[in-house]
């Protein structure tokens, strides 16, 4: 008798089938399609053309880091959850700002393709509008992906949204590369553009969530509610010094990956002597498909043995990856030890993803979901972005060996807070929740 109440009381495991085949799952594909496409357009592929454009290697690798607006999307990320756009109101909050923001990436990358970096100066200021408008789409998909699902589906949702991702990234990253050696830059900008339509119509289509905002009762309430309470809520929480150690380490431990996503490879790939087609199916392709792979492993392994222990060996693989690449400056053209480099490089990037989104997931207060995880984010990629800003200065001055190391050394310090850091957070976390991050 004690054994069947105990059973019938335990509660049902989710369905792993019903996750992935519900349809707001293959939403997230064609949303991480979107948001993909855009991101390698003002970073590493535009470092190509500016190459192209005999653009010196310390310019390229400042505009190249256009990407470094989608660090700061965190400041306008309150407008998005509370803010009706009045032309895109009848598609709701979410789907509403999500079709300004692609609209907004079909005309910069219009723009670019029309005015190229023969005029610089506005080139420039089309590039920072694609990556506003690829920002503005990360915030309202981040923010539709927690509204549309319970949580126990939301892994299935990030997992569907990183493969659309990378697929995003394969197109603009080796199809365009591809293009390149036989069509004209602007053309394959263009290109990129048309294929904008598909996330559109897939937009058009979704569902919005249904989720119930009381309006507050004056500006001042607006503001406090949407400005001030996200930010000051998480110091409240977790006080003043775990908050602060938190932050350090979020800003630390992705830093590795971060500062080689900018504009630094592209020249270092052709230096080493490869061509744009070897590059395009090596990294682009092959590389997006072996990222896949890693990113249902490390799905797989947080099922499993939980967040914390997952994010740790994640840490320390993929920042020491990076010192792979310094076997390409010994093997120049070698097609064998680049398939070796980007198989390891793609699979422990992609084997991060997971316990990254679950670890700030589990930070963020559900009444500030959009804001405090656009903050989060935007933290986690702000110190390679700057690194990567400055990576052209830096091997002009020394070399590409030298850069390589210095994006590594910040694997200690992050794997040391991780540890110090994971019974102090899982102490504000309910017991179960907390068994579930550490595996148990």
């Amino acid at each position: 008798m004690t054994g069947s109440t105990g059973t019938a009381g335990k509660r049902a495991k989710p369905s792993v089938w019903k996750a992935f085949t519900q349809p707001a799952a293959w939403t997230m594909c064609f949303f991480g399609f979107s948001s993909g496409l855009p991101f390698l357009l003002v970073a590493g592929t535009l470092a190509y053309w500016l190459k192209s454009e005999h653009i010196v290697l310390r310019d390229i690798t400042m505009i190249a880091s256009a990407g470094m607006t989608y660090v700061f999307k965190f400041l306008w990320a309150p407008l998005l959850d509370h803010w009706r756009l009045p032309l895109f109101s009848r598609m709701g909050r979410r789907r509403g700002w999500l079709l300004l923001a692609q609209a907004g990436v079909v005309a910069g990358l219009l723009a670019m393709a029309l005015l190229t970096p023969a005029r610089l100066d506005a080139f420039v200021v089309a590039t920072l509008a694609v990556a506003f408008f690829g920002a503005t789409q990360d915030i309202a998909v981040d923010a539709y992906r927690i509204e549309i699902a319970p949580m126990d589906q939301q892994g299935a949702l990030v997992a569907t949204y990183a493969l659309g991702y990378r697929i995003g990234l394969m197109v603009a990253g080796a199809f365009a590369l591809i293009m390149a050696d036989h069509l004209p830059w602007p053309l394959v900008y263009v290109v990129m553009a048309v294929l904008m339509a598909i996330p559109v119509v897939a937009n058009l289509l979704a569902r919005e969530p249904q989720v119930l905002r009381e309006s507050p009762p004056g500006w001042r309430d607006a503001m406090r509610n949407g400005v001030v309470a996200p930010f000051t809520d998480f110091f409240a929480r977790y006080g003043v010094w775990l908050a602060l150690l938190t932050l350090l380490f979020i800003l630390l431990f992705k830093l590795p990956e971060q500062a080689t996503i900018g504009g630094i490879m592209s020249p270092f790939y052709r230096d080493m002597g490869f061509s744009l087609t070897a590059i395009g199916t090596i990294t682009k392709i092959y590389g997006v498909w072996i990222g896949i792979a890693g990113v249902f492993v490390g799905g797989a392994a947080v099922a499993r043995f939980g967040i914390n222990p997952t994010l740790f060996v994640a840490i320390i693989a993929c920042g020491c990856s990076n010192l792979l690449y310094l076997l390409l400056m010994g093997h120049h053209g070698s097609l064998t030890m680049l398939t070796v480099v980007i198989s390891v490089e793609n699979f422990t990037l992609g084997f991060l993803g997971p316990p990254t989104v679950a670890f700030l997931s589990s930070l963020v207060n559900r009444q500030h979901t959009a804001t405090q995880y656009s903050l989060l984010s935007s933290m986690v990629n702000l110190p390679g972005k700057v690194m990567g800003f400055f990576a052209g200065g830096i091997v002009m001055a020394t070399s590409y060996g030298f850069y390589f190391v210095l994006t590594v050394l910040a694997v200690l310090p992050a794997a040391l807070l991780l540890l110090w850091l994971v019974p102090r957070l899982q102490a504000h976390l309910p017991a179960d929740e907390a068994a579930q991050a550490n595996g148990a």
